[in-house]
């Protein structure tokens, strides 16, 4: 989308570049949802980022002027984030979740789990003690972003972070290299749970693909240029997740709990297993989309939770 004049020669402050750019985001009908909710909030990202400015807050710097390679650059950005079509964090290669950045790049799914949030607060809906959390796993890890301020949240805790994509390990390993978190926290490549063997762990945490193939195919360009690993969760989005709730108690110790983001699939779990008691963790932007399950009600005298399921499975 081209201007009849070039913009960098008009715009002299953040604040005219801030309202170009959430004119010509609207104007092009771009969609968010990779940690911004609206064109505004995308606009002050990208230009924070681009001006090596604190990403919190633009209200200190709206009437900065800028020097003319700052225009260029911000030309430049905005640009590509119109014509590319691509999530803001792809452009920076920056995302923020729980208060922290991480390196990512289109080999993970841009990091905006609720999980996130619930970790900054130390999940006291289930861990009563932080200091008993000695072993976590973080199932479908990507960027390692969960399996990190997991390290951050129990910081007497181990940490396996699994995959089933190399290529996110690698993501992985950069931003737990660049935590510092390389003696705690140890990177597996497995299908859920089936490379990690019989390990028990205090608590797990999962962020599986739970998107339904219809929604799948539908995706905006956004969307699309994410791994399709990372969303494809089968017919109703919940193939993975059921995998997840027959396997976990397994791998959980005695007052172990799982934690795990399902999407919008609680009406669909709640009637597939009426006997498990979910318990709803519900965070600022979301309500049923993360559950949580102890270790004991995930058993039964049949056997493992998939026994559970009533017949209108």
């Amino acid at each position: 989308m081209m201007e009849p004049e070039a913009p960098e020669q008009h715009l002299e402050t953040v604040r005219d570049w801030l309202r170009w750019a959430v004119s010509r985001f609207s104007e092009a009908e771009l969609v968010y949802g990779h940690g911004t909710s609206t064109a505004l909030d995308e606009a002050a990202f990208l230009i924070l980022h681009t001006l090596h400015l604190p990403i919190h807050e633009i209200e200190p710097w709206l009437d900065a002027r800028l020097l003319p390679a700052e225009r260029l650059a911000l030309k430049a950005i905005l640009h590509e984030r119109i014509s590319s079509r691509k999530p803001a964090a792809y452009l920076t290669r920056e995302a923020w979740i729980g208060g922290c950045s991480f390196y990512v790049d289109e080999r993970v799914i841009v990091p905006r789990s609720y999980i996130g949030e619930l970790l900054g607060e130390g999940l006291p809906a289930v861990v009563s003690d932080r200091a008993a959390v000695r072993r976590v796993l973080d199932l479908c890890t990507g960027s390692g972003c969960l399996a990190i301020l997991a390290a951050l949240a129990f910081p007497e805790a181990e940490v396996d972070a699994s995959d089933i994509s190399e290529a996110a390990l690698a993501v992985a390993a950069r931003n737990v290299g660049a935590y510092g978190l390389g003696d705690r926290i140890g990177l597996i490549q497995s299908d859920l749970f089936d490379g990690l063997n019989r390990r028990q762990y205090d608590l797990v945490l999962a962020n599986p693909p739970y998107v339904s193939d219809e929604r799948v195919a539908a995706f905006p360009h956004e969307y699309a240029a994410e791994p399709a690993i990372a969303h494809a969760g089968g017919r109703d989005g919940l193939d993975i997740v059921r995998r997840v709730l027959a396997q976990a108690a397994v791998h959980l110790t005695p007052q172990g709990a799982l934690v795990a983001e399902i999407g919008s699939g609680r009406e669909i779990l709640e009637r597939d297993y009426p006997h498990l008691p979910f318990l709803w963790l519900d965070t600022a932007g979301s309500q049923g989309e993360v559950l949580a399950l102890e270790r004991a009600s995930m058993l039964s005298q049949s056997g493992p939770v998939d026994l559970l399921r009533s017949d209108t499975a």
